[in-house]
């Protein structure tokens, strides 16, 4: 299966399909005016996601499952905003998120009633952070997931992981699971570096380490939009098993599940 690029044809009716799917964001951002944050409006995300996977064509496929032990915190690879729209379809839950997507106009205000936490990750805010996840995480009975990269990549590989991010781990003993996201075509079909970079991935060229960079890099809207262009594509997630992290300080906790997810994630791509 190719990556075709759309015709003359398509492009005015799939931007109608753009404009249709973000008035059902207004409308379900209405709704959410009538619930109060809590643990119906994280599940209200799930719906949210539904549709608005529907309505870009992307679709998942599940591998494993999720530990039953709470509190429960996934560490995931970072790909584009689809694993967002996905994990929680998937396997439910909320996450934790960057602050400086928490201040985006509307997105920011429907993700945090979806149960995003966003905290800050500058080092001069740490401890406020580690206090804020450690809080959540005691608060919650879902599974919270974590991208420790930091960012989002190409697709061509799997960033280093934070170790500042281990620190609530360390200290208190939680319970962390690695989760592996690939994407593929719809059929299935492994997806090339040069059309991962240039067609799926949502990064900035200049924070890449390695593989190769987009021709032209977008927005978030834009990249929906592209996706949709292209009608979609497959999110395959792998639920690992639980490693035992017991006795690691939180370096050691990052470079063991990096290593985890990176092997799994090459082996596979």
């Amino acid at each position: 299966m190719e990556i075709r690029k759309p015709n003359i044809f398509v492009i005015p009716i799939k931007f109608l399909w753009f404009m249709i799917a973000w008035a059902l964001v207004l409308i379900n951002a209405f709704v959410l005016c009538l619930i109060p944050k809590s643990k119906l409006s994280v599940q209200y995300m799930q719906f949210f996601m539904r549709q608005f996977n529907f309505m870009t064509g992307v679709k998942f496929k599940v591998r494993g499952k999720l530990s039953t032990k709470r509190p429960l915190l996934c560490v995931c690879n970072h790909i584009s905003v689809f694993e967002m729209a996905t994990i929680p379809v998937a396997l439910g839950g909320s996450f934790f998120g960057k602050k400086e997507i928490g201040e985006w106009p509307l997105i920011g205000w429907i993700a945090k009633k979806f149960g995003v936490v966003f905290i800050d990750r500058r080092p001069s805010h740490a401890i406020e952070a580690l206090n804020k996840i450690k809080s959540e995480l005691n608060k919650v009975d879902y599974p919270m997931f974590i991208f420790p990269e930091g960012t989002t990549t190409n697709g061509a590989y799997v960033k280093q992981f934070k170790s500042s991010m281990f620190d609530i781990v360390e200290k208190t003993g939680i319970t962390v699971q690695p989760i592996v996201i690939h994407y593929r075509l719809k059929d299935g079909t492994k997806i090339s570096d040069e059309d991962m970079a240039n067609h799926f991935a949502y990064f900035d060229n200049c924070k890449q380490d390695c593989g190769p960079h987009c021709k032209k890099e977008r927005s978030a809207f834009e990249q929906v939009f592209h996706v949709m262009l292209l009608g979609g594509f497959l999110v395959e997630i792998d639920v690992l098993p639980v490693p035992d992290l017991s006795g690691m300080d939180r370096k050691q906790m990052a470079n063991t599940l990096h290593e985890i997810i990176s092997k799994e994630y090459m082996k596979n791509k």
